[in-house]
């Protein structure tokens, strides 16, 4: 593969991540907003003025197991972490990381961007020790059983939904130290 098409690889793998990562969050944005309505919709079948004027009906409502989503959190969580990794390799691509820059702004460009591969350097050396560390994690969750207390989701599956975005962040972290930022 020519050093162009391993750029734009690269960037289809990062965008692909993140429009997935963006699905995720909607779905968790739902999620949340169901809940909440439920939850709405619990309370005021508890209120008093409700139980005085339409007492069958509250009872109806609190018996039909209207209410917030029983465990919603563990699919926040385990979501949030799926997509925040997900953005990762976009935010690599684009130059999107937080940078401080207060000690460097008065350098001259080559020495900045000299600096920026470095950066670039370790982050991908970072990014593949979370990336080896997350799989070793999916392993061992996966020979112990774990799950979430109150779904029984098996953990691994969060660990194996992050593994692929860490590993292309790193990739991208490091083929940005190679090319530089702007191909």
């Amino acid at each position: 593969m020519k050093p162009p098409e391993i750029g734009r690889a690269l960037d289809g793998l990062a965008l692909g991540l993140a429009l997935a990562g963006g699905a995720v969050l909607v779905l968790l944005v739902g999620l949340v907003c169901i809940s909440a309505a439920g939850n709405a919709v619990l309370n005021i079948a508890r209120a008093d003025w409700l139980a005085g004027l339409a007492p069958a009906l509250s009872q109806r409502v609190i018996g039909s197991g209207v209410g917030p989503l029983k465990a919603g959190y563990e699919l926040i969580e385990i979501g949030l972490a799926v997509a925040v990794f997900a953005f990762l390799p976009w935010a690599g691509r684009r130059g999107a990381h937080a940078v401080v820059d207060i000690a460097t702004a008065r350098l001259p460009l080559r020495a900045r961007r000299a600096l920026d591969r470095i950066w670039l350097a370790l982050l991908a050396l970072v990014l593949a020790l979370v990336a080896w560390r997350m799989g070793s994690g999916l392993l061992g969750k996966l020979r112990a059983g774990d799950t979430t207390f109150l779904l029984g989701i098996p953990l691994w599956w969060a660990y194996a939904a992050c593994l692929p975005s860490a590993w292309v962040a790193a990739a991208c972290a490091a083929w940005g130290a190679l090319r530089g930022r702007a191909e």
